[in-house]
């Protein structure tokens, strides 16, 4: 199968989707802490999903993941490295939806994770001379400046918002830790930190081309030729995350909720009381300060739910940039782009706005709108530099 970009862009969609769906199965989970669910999605999401999907989608994948070791050892050590670097940027991204909810928390983070996801590699490749030295390099610049601007709105936004809504409302909103302060400081790091993903792909890419060659010669698709290299980012990611999660474990003395004994969690989608809270069988006094059997078993599907669906979105992804051609310079742009559009549905549907007023409405449409405007302005410089090379 050949290039086609308008497959190519639904798959996109369909991942940013994923993307901004994964906290929903949290606002499930009751009475267990945050560093308990976020280690089993993580195990799901960054362990068991891409392992197991590659396993399935190509053939001969320990081969591949072996050969690509054999001829360039540092291949796989700098995928893993932008992998750990990344799992920085994800393990405070979950803070930040923690603190700022789902809207604001993906718009603030993203919008700079857009932003340096563009700056940093050539930065880093020491191209940034020459860029601003061209038409498409300063379109991407602009693009840049209006994203941070679009995040400096959403900012003001949610200040805004703290001062405005009543904790019951934040409550009802699955907000009770919200926290403009910390979070912004979070979401800012989150941002920047997320933003070496694309590092770690570029770092797989001759895993890629091992794997496309090992589907063709077999009558497979090109289109899984991306999956290997998310094993090996993905694996670096975990680390980062395992490694926060067992010190949070052992800090608050949690571990002994894998088995039942309640905790608190944070992103309640309701006022924690009654039935909420509690969650005991009235028939059994066992459960009266442990979690019912049946809610523990939940709790762990609801947790392995949400790892899935991240995967999926970068699952997605993979796909969509195989299928982009001479347009795969926009696949960033229009993953930010549409994460941070579906993010914003959900926090409608979600309520996270309820209680605020108009200016602070218009504030967050207005951060919004500026946003999609700098990916589609960053997508346009691009553009140039692939089709006309100016």
């Amino acid at each position: 199968m050949g290039p086609n970009p308008f497959l190519g862009v639904i798959f996109h969609w369909i991942g940013g989707f994923a993307s901004a769906t994964n906290f929903i199965p949290f606002r499930g989970i009751k009475r267990w802490s945050w560093e308990i669910y976020w280690l089993i999605q993580g195990i799901a999401a960054w362990l068991i999903a891409p392992t197991l999907l590659a396993s399935i989608f190509v053939p001969h994948l320990s081969t591949i993941l072996h050969t690509a070791y054999q001829q360039d050892p540092t291949t796989i050590y700098y995928a893993l490295l932008w992998g750990v670097l990344w799992g920085v940027g994800g393990l405070t991204f979950g803070l930040a939806i923690r603190y700022l909810g789902i809207a604001l928390g993906y718009a603030i983070a993203l919008g700079l994770c857009a932003a340096f996801g563009t700056l940093i590699p050539p930065i880093f490749h020491g191209q940034m001379s020459s860029i601003v030295h061209q038409t498409s390099g300063q379109f991407i610049l602009l693009g840049v400046a209006v994203c941070v601007l679009g995040v400096a709105v959403n900012g003001a936004a949610g200040y805004s918002k703290e001062n405005e809504v009543t904790p019951e409302e934040k409550a009802e909103a699955g907000e009770t830790d919200f926290n403009f302060g910390k979070g912004i400081a979070v979401a800012v790091f989150a941002g920047i930190m997320s933003s070496f993903f694309a590092f770690g792909l570029d770092a797989g890419a001759p895993i890629a081309k091992l794997a496309k060659a090992e589907l063709l010669a077999d009558n497979r698709l090109d289109l899984w030729q991306n999956l290997p290299v998310l094993i090996v980012v993905l694996w670096g990611g975990f680390v980062t995350n395992f490694v926060w999660s067992v010190v949070l474990i052992l800090k608050n003395g949690t571990v002994r909720q894998f088995i039942g004994e309640p905790g608190l969690n944070p992103m309640r989608a309701s006022v924690a009381s009654g039935h909420t809270l509690v969650d005991f069988d009235p028939l059994d006094a066992s459960t009266y300060d442990r979690v019912a059997p049946k809610t523990l078993i939940a709790n762990y599907i609801f947790a392995a739910m949400a790892g899935v669906i991240w995967y999926f979105q970068f699952f997605f992804y993979s796909m969509g940039q195989t299928k982009m051609g001479k347009y795969d310079f926009s696949s960033w742009t229009l993953h930010m782009a549409s994460i941070i559009i579906f993010a914003t549905l959900w926090g409608l549907f979600l309520k996270e706005w309820r209680g605020t007023s108009r200016r602070t409405k218009v504030l967050v449409t207005a951060g919004l709108s500026l946003l999609i405007l700098s990916t589609v302005i960053v997508g346009y410089g691009n553009y140039l530099k692939a089709v006309f090379n100016k």
